[in-house]
């Protein structure tokens, strides 16, 4: 699970272009989407972006309306657990 965390992270910066951004900055549990300290405060284009990466990396079906897709983009731990579910 932590290398695919690990994969997860890097396609997230390469994906949005987070220069500034390391693979190290990214929590596993904060929130993508918020401001706080930990989040990296993403936002839906963003989420569009990521979205795309992660259909063609993982091959996994992402419906963008979902509410149960949201909460899977809620951090990298989520979003792991999600990725690896649908995993062969």
């Amino acid at each position: 699970m932590e290398t695919l965390k690990l994969e997860l992270k890097t396609l997230i910066i390469e994906a949005l272009d987070l220069e500034d951004i390391t693979v190290a900055d990214i929590k596993d549990s904060a929130p993508l989407f918020s401001d706080d300290d930990d989040g990296l405060d993403l936002d839906s284009i963003d989420a569009l972006e990521l979205g795309l990466a992660i259909k063609k990396k993982f091959d996994v079906k992402l419906d963008a309306n979902s509410e149960d897709t949201k909460k899977h983009f809620y951090s990298v731990d989520t979003l792991a657990d999600f990725v690896a579910s649908h995993k062969g």
